[in-house]
C-alpha cells in the first residue's frame, strides 16, 4: 500500500512542472525587467533636474561691438578705433 500512494503522487503531477517551472522564470523575469526600466527612468529624470539646461555662453566683446554697428548704434570709424582697442588690451 505505501508503494502505490507513493507511486501515485509523483504520476499525479506528470510533466506539468515542466511549463510551470518556464512560467515562473517568466514572472521572475519580468518582475527584474520592470524593476531595472522604473530605475533607469527614475535615474535619468533625476539626473537631468539637477544638471538643468546648458547655460548660454555669453557674447564675447568683439560680437557685442559687431551686433551695435549692425544696429546702427555706432559708425563704422567708431567701430573700428573701438575694435582696435579691444585688440590692443588683449594682445
Amino acid at each position: 500500500m505505501h508503494g502505490n500512494w507513493n507511486n501515485d503522487m509523483h504520476d499525479g503531477f506528470g510533466w506539468g512542472w515542466i511549463p510551470m517551472t518556464i512560467m515562473m522564470l517568466l514572472v521572475f523575469a519580468s518582475v527584474i525587467w520592470l524593476g531595472v526600466a522604473l530605475l533607469r527612468r527614475t535615474g535619468t529624470l533625476e539626473h537631468a533636474a539637477v544638471t538643468g539646461p546648458p547655460a548660454p555662453q555669453a557674447p564675447s566683446a568683439q560680437q557685442i561691438l559687431a551686433e551695435r554697428l549692425a544696429r546702427g548704434e555706432i559708425e563704422p570709424d567708431d567701430y573700428r578705433t573701438r575694435l582696435e582697442a579691444l585688440t590692443a588690451t588683449r594682445t
